[in-house]
C-alpha cells in the first residue's frame, strides 16, 4: 500500500516521502497516529501546498548534522573495561557502550545510528566508530579502549595430604629386598642297599 509521510518517522522516512507499506501497518499504525496519509490525488496536491516548509525543515536538518559532525570528529573517547594480561576484554565494547560514553559527554546519538567495523570490540587498542547523522552526513570518532587488570588474591597453598610410608623393617621371615637368592640345595637321594644289608633286615 503507498502512503505520504505526514511526520518522520526514523525506521521509515521523512515528512513528504512515499512508501509502500503493508496494509496492516498502515491502518493500524500510521493512519492512527497521523503518521502517513493514504497516497492518492488529493494528499498529493496538499503536500506540493507544504513543499517549501517541508524543504526549509530539511535543510534546516542538514545545517545541524554539519555542525554535530564538526564536535563529534572533535572527540577521542576512551573507554576502560576489564582486561585480562593479553589485553583481551572481560566483556565487549558495544554499540550501547559508545551511545552512553557520548552522553556523558552531552551528545544524545541513537544507539542504531552507531556503526562499528565488526559487531564489537572484544581487545584492548585504537577503534574508529561512524555515527549516521542526517542523509548522507556521517561522523567518524575515534575510540581508545583501555584494559583494567583485575586482580585476585591468592590463596597460600596447602600442604598436600596424604599416607607418610613408613620404611619397611626387614624381618627373618622376610628376605631384604635386593638380596642374592639363596642357592637351591640339591636333594638327597637315599644310597641304594647291598644284598647282604638285605639279607641282614
Amino acid at each position: 500500500m503507498k502512503v505520504i509521510l505526514n511526520k518522520d518517522l526514523s525506521t521509515l522516512g521523512e515528512e513528504g516521502d512515499v512508501k509502500d507499506v503493508a496494509k496492516g501497518y498502515a491502518r493500524n499504525f500510521l493512519f492512527p497516529r497521523g503518521i502517513a496519509l493514504p497516497y492518492n490525488d488529493r494528499t498529493v496536491k496538499l503536500f506540493e501546498g507544504r513543499k517549501e516548509e517541508i524543504e526549509g525543515r530539511k535543510a534546516e536538518k542538514r545545517k545541524d548534522a554539519a555542525g554535530l559532525k564538526e564536535k563529534l570528529e572533535n572527540v577521542e573517547l576512551t573507554i576502560t573495561m576489564p582486561a585480562g594480561p593479553n589485553g583481551r576484554l572481560y566483556g565487549a565494547v558495544t554499540t550501547q557502550t559508545i551511545m552512553d560514553e557520548l552522553a556523558k559527554q552531552g551528545f544524545r546519538v541513537e544507539r542504531k545510528r552507531i556503526e562499528l567495523m565488526g559487531s564489537n570490540f572484544k581487545s584492548v587498542g585504537k577503534y574508529k566508530a561512524l555515527i549516521k547523522l542526517y542523509e548522507s552526513a556521517a561522523a567518524e570518532i575515534g575510540i581508545t579502549v583501555a584494559g583494567q587488570e583485575i586482580k585476585t588474591e591468592s590463596a597460600p597453598a596447602r600442604p598436600r595430604r596424604g599416607r607418610r610410608e613408613e620404611p619397611r623393617e626387614e624381618t627373618a621371615s622376610q628376605p631384604a629386598e635386593n638380596a642374592p637368592p639363596a642357592e637351591a640345595q640339591p636333594a638327597q637321594v637315599p644310597a641304594e642297599s647291598t644284598p647282604a644289608e638285605e639279607a641282614q633286615a
